[in-house]
């Protein structure tokens, strides 16, 4: 055998067991990442909604959104926020709508739902006005659903102990 082959074999087995390595790390923090959002996103704050709300409320003010409180109770929506900028082929604008829900005595959760609408620009329109199209149900997946990373965040800035375990135990994930 010829000693470049066998070189060369080895540096092909080096980069595979590599690859491997990055392959497994990665696919481990994916999961942590998981485990963490579903945990934000069932997490039940052992605090009054009262405390935590206005921390909500906060959190999408410094994300440059403009809230809008609801008549009754612990409801609020944003302003449409345009999101990247704009391009021939069109824009996408982002809002939220937020509730914070009494869930005993002291308990509360806050869920974050993100709206996304697009509005498209195509050589199709000749000469018409762009549309913003937008899902004809709340419950169309694609265009709004909660978001467990703006939850995660609000985890983190409220509950930072409850946190800290959350983030222990995903730590043990492989």
């Amino acid at each position: 055998m010829n000693p470049s082959q066998s070189r060369l074999g080895a540096l092909s087995m080096l980069v595979v067991a590599a690859a491997c390595v990055v392959s497994v790390a990665g696919c481990a923090a994916s999961r942590k990442e998981a485990f963490l959002l579903e945990k934000s996103r069932d997490h039940v704050y052992r605090k009054p909604v009262a405390e935590v709300w206005p921390q909500a409320l906060a959190l999408l003010t410094e994300k440059g959104y403009s809230v809008r409180q609801g008549k009754e109770g612990f409801e609020a929506a944003t302003e449409w926020l345009m999101h990247g900028a704009p391009s021939s082929l069109g824009t996408t604008q982002v809002r939220y709508m937020v509730r914070g829900i009494e869930k005993g005595p002291g308990q509360c959760v806050i869920e974050f739902h993100k709206h996304i609408a697009s509005e498209t620009r195509g050589a199709s329109s000749q000469g018409r006005p762009p549309e913003l199209t937008d899902a004809p149900s709340r419950g169309n997946a694609t265009n709004f659903n909660r978001d467990p990373e703006l939850e995660w965040e609000l985890l983190q800035r409220v509950d930072a102990e409850s946190a800290t375990a959350l983030r222990a135990e995903a730590d043990k994930i492989q």
